[in-house]
């Protein structure tokens, strides 16, 4: 495989993939947050130095619209241009990223051209827009849509000599940039970005070699969204933490009492074999023992303190309280390896934060004293750690969430397996 940091891109035009879905402010335009800006820039600068010349797509938002060249002006990548030029100096903007041919031609060397929203073309996900999947003719028109990608993925391929995927949060998808255009390039000539060397070598080092106590903390709303991530890891860790609203599905399964707490129903079952293969691997698993309760599921609810076990009726838990924060912190403490994805509460309000916070702040501080390592997805972990400034103090923060959950299920990422040939 191909590396970026022993490759020369003098003389070569190369074109990148970047996630620059960017949120937007919506009154002004304005980029609210460039983190995934910044991301790239390692890459594209290498590009630069190099004596090569980059070629930027990317793909912004869900437009639906099916003529691209009357997309909603909402998601066109045009917005982003002073953004990326604040880090870039000035670069040239292609409004159709399907009829580049000529700008891509006469860019020079040093030079950086960015391609409009790749989903104003349906060819993009090669999934077709505007038919019912019920339709009859969908499987037809399914077909033509694979066609219709391959040969929109060459077009894209055309611009250049090389191919750099650099966008991991998009690398679980099949789509015409971030998989099939690597068929056009030959081994040399394709290569991951160093935003995704770096995310592929933080997930394979908790995957394949963590250091024991390996501690997976995992939290959010379902436990079906969990589910088969927490059936990869474990074989793989000595404690698993839950938190967040999946607790009282556990619960629930327990026999306990969870008021008007959220629960699959359905998931009973599904919760107590998870149990049950955790205890015969061995793996210690902590769920929350107490809670914030809140009357109502609102940001100024009135709020109480009950056993996970025990939430009086009426009463819905919002967030892990005092004796739970403890626990999971002094597990947490002792821990060389940590992978956290998803939220103890309900952390968009502040009175069901502290939770949240307080597992951020034991996973920095395991980081920075105990010398472990610390994994960070999902974007209210991601969001947590930003929060309480800690970003500089764990091991790595994920810029992909499904692309993430999907690599630590097990599964083959299409963007990842068209550099390295996974199967």
């Amino acid at each position: 495989m191909q590396l970026i940091d022993n490759f020369n891109f003098a003389g070569k035009k190369a074109i990148v993939r970047v996630d620059f879905n960017v949120p937007l402010n919506k009154e002004t335009g304005e980029v609210s947050d460039d983190t995934r800006i910044r991301g790239a820039l390692p890459t594209i600068k290498k590009i630069i130095a190099d004596g090569g010349c980059a070629i930027l797509m990317s793909h912004m938002g869900k437009p639906k619209n099916e003529d691209p060249h009357k997309g909603d002006p909402k998601f066109s990548l045009k917005q982003i241009v002073p953004a990326i030029e604040k880090y870039l100096g000035k670069i040239q903007f292609a409004a159709d990223c399907a009829d580049a041919a000529d700008q891509a031609k006469n860019l020079k060397m040093g030079e950086i051209l960015l391609l409009e929203n790749l989903r104003y073309y349906a060819e993009e996900e090669g999934k077709p827009r505007g038919i019912d999947k019920e339709d009859p003719k969908y499987d037809e028109a399914k077909k033509a849509m694979k066609d219709s990608q391959k040969k929109f993925a060459k077009t894209l391929a055309s611009y250049a000599d090389v191919y750099v995927n650099d966008a991991f949060g998009t690398a679980h998808r099949k789509h015409a940039s971030t998989a099939v255009i690597a068929d056009s390039f030959d081994e040399a000539n394709k290569m991951f970005g160093f935003l995704i060397n770096k995310e592929v070598e933080a997930m394979d080092k908790v995957l394949n070699s963590a250091q024991k106590p390996f501690t997976a903390i995992m939290g959010g709303a379902k436990v079906s969204d969990k589910i088969m991530i927490i059936e990869n890891l474990l074989d793989r860790v000595d404690n698993l933490i839950i938190g967040g609203g999946m607790t009282y599905t556990f619960v629930k399964a327990l026999g306990g009492n969870i008021g008007n707490s959220l629960c699959e129903a359905d998931k009973l079952d599904v919760a107590m074999e998870v149990l049950n293969k955790a205890k015969a691997k061995g793996v210690n698993v902590l769920l929350p023992v107490d809670a914030v309760n809140a009357d109502k599921f609102d940001a100024n609810a009135n709020t109480n303190v009950s056993k996970t076990n025990e939430t009086p009726d009426g009463w819905m838990g919002l967030d892990i309280a005092d004796e739970t924060i403890k626990t999971f912190s002094d597990v947490i403490a002792k821990s060389k390896t940590v992978l956290w994805n998803g939220p103890m509460g309900v952390f968009e309000f502040d009175k069901f934060a502290k939770g949240t916070s307080a597992v951020a702040q034991a996973v920095a501080k395991a980081t920075q004293e105990n010398g472990a390592f610390t994994l960070i997805g999902g974007g209210d972990s991601v969001a947590a750690i930003n929060k309480n400034k800690l970003a500089d103090k764990v091991s790595y923060v994920s810029t992909g969430g499904g692309a993430m959950l999907e690599y630590m299920e097990g599964k083959v990422l299409p963007g990842i397996a068209a550099i390295r040939g996974d199967k």
